[in-house]
């Protein structure tokens, strides 16, 4: 893998990454985290600048952006919807121009896919989906790089996620999923049920690398998997919806039942977060010793820095 062909480029999904280059910035985060890990110190963003435009709140997301770039010795800077005008007084493409004569790369966490797209389109330096209403691919980077860990591979593994087939995380583990030979089940009610055209998206993906891609409305669809994975049942703006949720998405908790269908004692609990404990998670699971949440939740700082290394063009990695 030549480090030359990631300078310069966005991840607006995994869409547009090969399994090679996916499984490349993969190996890049376990070494960062061990670099990590040793007290190894570097400052390989040394003159850069970071734009975090964020229109939802956050937590991980955030934290593992300002201190993957300024512990390499770069500087972050913080835009909230008050900060700036952005889609509002002045357009997403001026936005992006502007910022992009101003900052080494962007990162945006917001409500549409079409903003993250049109500030990598426009910005003329990298720019990260750090989540959109579609996406969260840098997220699912974590999620693999916490399955690596646990099992030492991820290709013919079996991950189910439990719960909105639709929401931007499953969407997105759908993707990497199939890139990387992971068996992907999504287990959902049928009316929160993952988008036809995505499946028919990663089908000759997963053809090609070996994995199966199904969606269930059943709970046997757990048998076997190595991993079952949960988020939230009402996303960030969908608020007025939650008593719909919690009505369609109540028999599909993941408990010690659940886990225990999976069949597998090696399985292992997964959640993006933040959790509702007591909703799509029992506090026995994600407390429990099957959980790897805090795991998955530390790697989106080693994965987020791998990126930013592996893109940002002038120092770092490439």
């Amino acid at each position: 893998m030549n480090p030359a062909s990631f300078i310069g480029r966005s991840l607006v999904t995994w869409k547009d990454y090969s399994s090679e280059e996916i499984l490349h910035l993969l190996d890049l985060s376990i070494a960062e985290k061990a670099k990590t890990r040793s007290g190894e110190v570097s400052q390989r963003f040394v003159g850069k600048t970071l734009a975090m435009i964020f229109e939802k709140r956050s937590t991980r997301t955030r934290c593992a952006f300002e201190t993957a770039f300024g512990e390499e010795g770069g500087h972050p800077v913080f835009l909230s919807t008050q900060d700036i005008q952005l889609g509002g007084k002045e357009s997403v493409e001026d936005t992006a121009r502007v910022l992009g004569r101003m900052f080494s790369a962007i990162e945006f966490r917001g409500f549409k896919q079409a903003t993250v797209e049109t500030l990598a389109r426009e910005a003329g330096v990298p720019v990260y989906n750090g989540l959109t209403d579609q996406y969260h691919p840098t997220q699912v980077l974590a999620d693999v790089m916490t399955l690596k860990e646990t099992f030492g591979k991820v290709a013919g593994l079996k991950l189910c996620y439990v719960g909105d087939g639709r929401n931007n995380v499953a969407r997105s583990l759908m993707i990497i999923s199939a890139k990387l030979g992971i068996h992907y089940t999504v287990v959902s009610p049928k009316e929160l049920r993952t988008d036809e055209a995505l499946i028919a998206e990663c089908t000759p993906w997963a053809r090609e690398s070996g994995a199966k891609i199904e969606v269930t409305s059943d709970l046997s669809g757990v048998a076997g998997a190595d991993a079952l994975y949960t988020d939230v049942w009402v996303s960030m703006g969908e608020e007025d919806r939650k008593e719909e949720r919690r009505r369609l998405l109540a028999p599909y908790q993941v408990n010690e039942s659940l886990l225990a269908a999976a069949k597998n004692p090696a399985c292992v609990f997964l959640h993006c977060l933040p959790a509702v404990k007591g909703e799509e998670v029992t506090t026995t699971v994600i407390e429990g010793p099957q959980s790897r949440v805090w795991d998955q939740a530390e790697n989106r700082k080693h994965t987020i820095k791998a990126i930013m290394l592996a893109t940002i063009p002038g120092r770092g990695y490439n």
